[in-house]
């Protein structure tokens, strides 16, 4: 069965390109979502002033890789105990965040978080709420890190955070 579910845990760069080539994902898609306004801008966002958080639209079929597993690699991609940062990105736009499409999404993401939480020492504090809007990053955003590896920002900061999750669930990957 086909899904969608909106993740963000700081840049989304790091997020799609941990989402990315896994199987059953057919779409991972930057954006914003959580906010106040609409259609914002990049610019807008970063301000941080939009109540906006970045994040990924993921769409993926729940026969061939489950909510719950699809959750657990979303987890892995970044430190969910950090609030309204992410390593040096640091505001509300890059907090950790579920945005559910429905009852089963809520249910399986604070499943997913009382599970994991003994293997962190601080307290999750992943927002899981309602989602109410997404709206599409700028295209330049759209596969980020796929065609811009050589980025300082990517080779120091997504590289590693997708080499971390590969080495967790590279069975995962196509």
């Amino acid at each position: 069965m086909r899904e969608q579910i909106v993740i963000g845990g700081g840049c989304f760069w790091c997020v799609e390109g941990a989402m990315k080539n896994l199987r059953g994902v057919s779409e991972v898609l930057s954006g914003y979502s959580g906010g106040e306004i609409s259609n914002p801008t990049y610019e807008q966002v970063c301000r941080g002033n939009t109540g906006h958080a970045e994040v990924v639209r993921v769409t993926f079929d729940t026969e061939i890789i489950p909510r719950r597993i699809l959750l657990e690699v979303f987890f892995t991609c970044h430190d969910p105990t950090q609030l309204n940062r992410q390593g040096n990105d640091i505001g509300s736009q890059y907090r950790s965040c579920v945005f559910y499409s429905n009852e089963e999404q809520k249910l399986e993401a604070e499943a997913v978080i009382k599970y994991l939480q003994p293997n962190f020492v601080d307290d999750i504090v992943t927002e899981v709420s309602p989602l109410i809007n997404f709206f599409d990053a700028e295209s330049y955003h759209h596969d980020y890190f796929a065609k811009n590896p050589e980025n300082p920002y990517c080779r120091m900061v997504v590289s590693p955070k997708i080499a971390k999750v590969r080495a967790l669930h590279g069975n995962l990957y196509e």
